[in-house]
């Protein structure tokens, strides 16, 4: 039976999926595809947001489900900017990370707690304040808040090294 918790996980993923579209949109694809040195364009930080292409994040969520504490292989630092993301336009990337958080946050609505305590090994977060050992609840908030929040953040930034002023 679904919980509180997860409703309430569903929903910052919706209100942070529309803050990431709301930067983004209209940017003209000359700003969308502009990086400063040594950061990622706006394209580039919505298609990392989407994850791995052809698969997004639930496969990964899903494992949670299907396995008693699975290891899971995490790779922060890629922007999973392939060359058909690179060739997409900025509306037609939102509209896959729309799609993506939109699965997810149907996904994360329905789980009972049961199902949000199961746990997972990511060796990547060993060293981080989480541990290597989540709850499916805790890596969904990680990310559909935590995560989406600090790109909200990133895109800020980008946009104001580009001299575009983001919506507030």
């Amino acid at each position: 039976m679904p919980t509180p918790e997860a409703a309430q996980l569903s929903e910052v993923i919706r209100l942070n999926m529309e803050e990431v579209k709301k930067l983004c949109a209209g940017l003209d694809e000359k700003t969308a595809s502009s990086a400063p040195a040594g950061r990622w364009s706006p394209k580039q930080i919505v298609s990392h947001l989407c994850g791995p292409e052809g698969a997004g994040h639930l496969p990964l969520v899903r494992t949670f489900l299907e396995k008693d504490t699975p290891r899971v292989d995490i790779n922060p630092g890629d922007p999973f900017f392939s060359e058909k993301r690179s060739r997409m336009t900025m509306p037609e990337l939102l509209t896959e990370f729309e799609q993506e958080y939109k699965r997810l946050s149907d996904f994360a609505a329905g789980l009972s707690a049961e199902q949000l305590n199961r746990k997972a090994h990511i060796p990547a977060l060993k060293e981080s304040p989480l541990g290597e050992y989540l709850t499916l609840a805790t890596w969904i908030n990680v990310l559909g808040e935590r995560h989406v929040t600090s790109h909200i953040d990133h895109l800020r930034e980008i946009l104001k090294e580009l001299g575009v002023v983001a919506p507030a």
